[in-house]
């Protein structure tokens, strides 16, 4: 299995979901990651039903180790700072002024090893009016204009995954890989910051390209109307997503494929400008249709006629598909709580994919380990 980073040793102070992501992605691709956590509660998003392994935690902490530490004692400061000699990366996702409280900001870290690439993620920036203002998911997503694109607007609601969480890990993830290539010419590390709201505007940079070059404010339907792409509901409740684009061959398949061939004489469907401004009346017309028939039916029927459809799967549906299933996107290994299933890293490395992986860690579960040499037998 290729692991491009496996020289590499990364500390990791990080909770909740910013932090970790961005350990577990540069974990992934083979670097040691020791995950540095508080004794006996560890990371907060342990925490589950009154244990402390939550599928929370299990989603952001695979291929680490953890180490439990209070650098506000003594004793588990040295130690802390033997780590940081010999470490390449730090990660920390504390709110702005708690890096300094816990003796673990860049300038101190990287006085003990000026190679160290430290790794600073906040959620509205290191300094500004809004520095201190504390930041989950949702409000990331809506203070970078995100969420808007997301919410119906007639049903206001919440909706999907913590992607302003995931995407701020990636975009740190990237900043350190920045940072490891210039090193190998500089000699010297570097302070990685990003926030959550830099991340989630330039994650959502489609929508401000639109502001700046046609003066357009986007919204929940923009994408869907000019991409022209579509969910509607089968006989059997399943549901089927389209994306028809713009290419006229796709159009004149549909237009076959739904029994419809005199479909796209219809002035308000024959031109992609025409469906653009049309598109309540095309959902209109289609939805009816595609409710006379299952879904199986139409993905056989759609496929054999080249229109770029799938059915909308959950997860379990997922990975009994045959493709997840031939690509092996499905790992397993032994967990504290029996078999321990993820979902593989996306990337290969010439043709070859991650085939393993490591369970998340239990609370201090490397300490011995880890810890060993550097504290006294009472203190381990």
């Amino acid at each position: 299995m290729a692991l491009p980073l496996k020289d590499i040793t990364v500390l990791e102070m990080g909770t909740f979901i910013t932090g970790p992501a961005a350990g577990m992605l540069l974990a992934d691709l083979g670097a040691n990651v020791i995950k540095i956590e508080q004794p006996e509660t560890g990371d907060p998003f342990r925490s589950y039903k009154g244990e402390l392994y939550s599928p929370h935690f299990q989603t952001y902490n695979r291929n680490k180790r953890s180490i439990t530490l209070n650098t506000k004692l003594p004793e588990d400061l040295a130690a802390f700072d033997r780590l940081v000699e010999t470490a390449d990366v730090f990660i920390q996702n504390f709110r702005p002024g708690v890096a300094d409280r816990l003796s673990v900001d860049a300038a101190r870290l990287r006085a003990i090893n000026p190679r160290l690439i430290y790794a600073s993620i906040s959620g509205f920036g290191a300094s500004g009016p809004d520095r201190d203002r504390p930041a989950f998911d949702t409000v990331a997503q809506a203070a970078s204009g995100f969420l808007r694109l997301l919410v119906n607007p007639g049903n206001p609601r919440v909706v999907g995954p913590a992607i302003a969480d995931a995407m701020t890990g990636f975009f740190a993830a990237y900043g350190v890989l920045g940072a490891l290539v210039e090193r190998q010419t500089t000699g010297t590390g570097r302070l990685v910051e990003t926030s959550m709201l830099e991340s989630m505007a330039y994650f959502n940079l489609d929508d401000f390209t639109h502001l700046f070059s046609a003066d357009l404010v986007m919204g929940p339907w923009s994408r869907p109307h000019v991409s022209q792409s579509y969910v509607f509901q089968c006989a059997d409740d399943g549901w089927i997503a389209l994306h028809m684009s713009s290419p006229p061959k796709f159009w004149e398949n549909l237009a076959e494929a739904v029994g419809r061939p005199q479909m796209l004489e219809d002035p308000r469907f024959a031109t992609r400008d025409a469906r653009i401004d049309n598109y309540e009346q095309i959902v209109a017309y289609l939805a009816p249709l595609f409710a006379e028939h299952p879904r199986a039916w139409w993905c056989e029927r759609l496929a054999a006629l080249e229109v770029p459809h799938s059915p909308v799967l959950s997860s379990n549906e997922v990975i009994e598909t045959e493709q997840a299933k031939h690509l092996g996107l499905v790992l397993e290994a032994p967990g504290p709580k029996g078999t321990f299933r993820t979902i593989r890293s996306p990337v290969s490395f010439d043709g070859e994919a991650q085939t393993s992986v490591t369970a998340p860690p239990t609370v201090g579960q490397h300490d011995a380990e880890i810890l060993g040499d550097f504290r006294s037998p009472k203190d381990s």
